[in-house]
């Protein structure tokens, strides 16, 4: 197995370093954190500038068609650097499904400043009453004419302080656990009829509940496809996730070795304590665990048994990041806890990582194939 990075991937992987370094520190990232939109949009820009947004898509859009090995490469190499920037949400999630699925008058209106980071879309699809990434779809969507009228709430939008758009899911006909009968529509954020509520989820991060009251939506605004698609694009997002969350871990794993070394009590270093040094060899074993499943996962990209190894890297690297983070936050004491250190705010980070949009046991369901 070669996971050498291609000249590309190494490049990007650079950028996204050079990045942290350039723009990142505790406290930057609070005031990034602090913005009306939850991040900076002067650093969405000039990641478009970068062409790191561009990257994440398709030749076809524009972009490099990053492999699974380069996509991990960078979200991991992001990570490290605790960035808040919802390239994940906005970007491989959103920005990849509208690529897939828009009609070619929606493309040439948007792709170009998608890709130059001068407008964000978000996947307005998970509704109230849906459990573990399953589908329950209670919005309608209705003919009207040429066009179709959007009604219904989607009560969980991540990323979507500030969008420009949104890629929402509804329901032509069927029950709201069906299948089939869903559709995908492009509604601009100042569509008549949408209304927001914005609320932070638990890392910091804005996310909003979308109302659409008969909003009405044209002829090319009915994309292609419906929940297989939004599968597709879920995979990618979450192998980011996932990559993203090893590389939190890391950062604090190493930032609670440091401080291992250098805090005393009693009269001897932190680090000489056996039951400390053991827990720490644990986490350290589990780092390289899901890294090894990362790998897994990597190698099988396009082929059949990619969804099942993004699957198993999710459930483990879901359950066995907040262990850590548990452990990196009492280690430090009550400091760990503060704002001011980035522990807390990695552990945060790996809250919402690990939990959205499912958590550890359904994804361990569906990677053993069980249906509940």
């Amino acid at each position: 197995m070669n996971f050498d990075l291609s000249e590309d991937e190494e490049l990007l992987k650079a950028l996204a370093e050079r990045f942290v370094v350039d723009h990142y520190d505790i406290e930057s990232r609070r005031r990034f954190l602090a913005e009306p939109h939850g991040f900076s949009p002067a650093n969405w820009k000039l990641l478009g500038d970068l062409g790191l947004i561009a990257a994440m898509f398709d030749t076809e859009a524009g972009g490099l068609d990053l492999d699974a090995t380069g996509i991990a490469t960078v979200f991991e190499a992001l990570g490290r650097g605790l960035v808040v920037e919802p390239l994940i949400e906005n970007v491989l999630l959103a920005g990849r499904l509208f690529a897939a699925t828009a009609t070619e008058p929606l493309r040439g209106a948007w792709l170009p400043s998608l890709l130059a980071g001068e407008r964000r879309i978000a996947l307005a699809h998970v509704e109230e009453r849906s459990r573990d990434g399953r589908a329950w779809i209670e919005t309608r969507a209705t003919v009207d004419g040429g066009g179709w009228r959007i009604s219904g709430e989607k009560a969980y939008v991540p990323a979507a302080g500030g969008a420009d758009g949104f890629i929402v899911s509804a329901r032509g006909e069927g029950a709201p656990d069906d299948n089939d009968g869903v559709g995908l529509f492009f509604v601009p954020a100042d569509a008549s009829g949408l209304s927001l509520a914005h609320w932070h989820m638990a890392d910091g991060s804005v996310a909003a509940s979308l109302r659409f009251d008969d909003v009405a939506v044209d002829g090319a605004g009915r994309l292609t496809g419906g929940l297989a698609e939004i599968a597709v694009a879920g995979e990618l997002a979450s192998l980011a996730r996932s990559a993203e969350a090893i590389g939190v871990m890391e950062r604090i794993f190493s930032e609670t070795i440091d401080h291992l070394r250098t805090r005393e009590q009693y009269g001897a270093r932190l680090a000489s304590f056996q039951a400390l040094q053991h827990r720490m060899v644990a986490h350290y074993a589990a780092i390289e665990q899901a890294r090894g499943l990362m790998n897994l996962a990597m190698v099988s990209w396009r082929q059949p048994e990619f969804g099942s190894a993004v699957l198993g890297a999710r459930a483990f690297v879901s359950e066995v990041s907040v262990a850590l983070g548990h452990d990196m936050i009492q280690f430090h004491g009550g400091m760990g806890v503060t704002d001011e250190l980035s522990v807390g705010h990695g552990h945060k980070r790996l809250l919402v990582l690990s939990r959205w949009p499912d958590g550890p046991d359904a994804a361990l369901d569906r990677f053993a194939g069980v249906e509940s």
